[in-house]
């Protein structure tokens, strides 16, 4: 026995969070009988969202290149969404986030468990970024940010900081900060001209085009 959200995860029907929130509004049922959060079912158990049964999918992983102008989210009324580009039969969501201004790596799956890997703070996911700044910055600022940031909500993890050029750099970092990146460099007065992602954990962008997907194996 399994609580429900994380059945409905594990079978690829949307992300634990989204399961709970489905949970909560009482959207959900389990053999005909509406259920609250933290009731368990088994795989012989019926879960049944909006009238509809859930069943386990094939689970598919997909990297994507996330370009400008959308957002990231399954849905928007105002904005063109990141599954507007994917295009796969199975039901899939997006992994975390990027800023709209924001473009590179993004994963989508439809595998609960690998989601949650990726996201929960005790993994300690790192993620690397490609950032263009407006002006140059020094060694001694760079050493300055490895060792951590405070901002508004907090001090940042230590990361690491290579330099690409003179006001070029990547960051390697494992935060779950809204916009922590920007708001680093935004801390010491630079403007970001533009924010790529190209790796997550172990898994890298590579030569992805611009607005593309591929499917990988974990």
């Amino acid at each position: 026995m399994e609580r429900v959200q994380k059945l409905m995860s594990n079978y690829g029907y949307c992300s634990r969070r989204k399961a709970e929130e489905l949970i909560s509004k009482g959207k959900v049922k389990v053999n005909n009988k509406v259920i609250s959060l933290g009731d368990k079912a088994g795989i012989k158990d019926k879960i049944i969202v909006d009238g509809k049964l859930v069943k386990p999918q094939r689970k598919v992983y997909l990297k994507f290149n996330k370009p400008i102008g959308c957002v990231t989210a399954v849905s928007d009324k105002r904005f063109k969404t990141v599954m507007d580009y994917v295009k796969v039969k199975e039901r899939v969501f997006p992994v975390g986030r990027l800023d709209f201004n924001t473009t590179g790596l993004l994963i989508l799956t439809n595998d609960g468990d690998f989601a949650n890997k990726l996201t929960h703070p005790r993994y300690e996911i790192k993620k690397t970024y490609h950032i263009e700044l407006d002006k140059d910055v020094g060694d001694k600022l760079i050493k300055r940010i490895e060792k951590g940031v405070m901002l508004s909500d907090g001090k940042t993890s230590r990361s690491k900081i290579k330099r690409i050029d003179s006001n070029f750099v990547s960051i390697t970092i494992h935060e779950g900060k809204n916009r922590v990146v920007r708001r680093i460099f935004e801390r010491f007065g630079f403007r970001v001209k533009s924010l790529h992602r190209v790796k997550i954990g172990n898994i890298s962008l590579g030569d992805l085009r611009l607005g593309k997907t591929e499917k990988f194996r974990i």
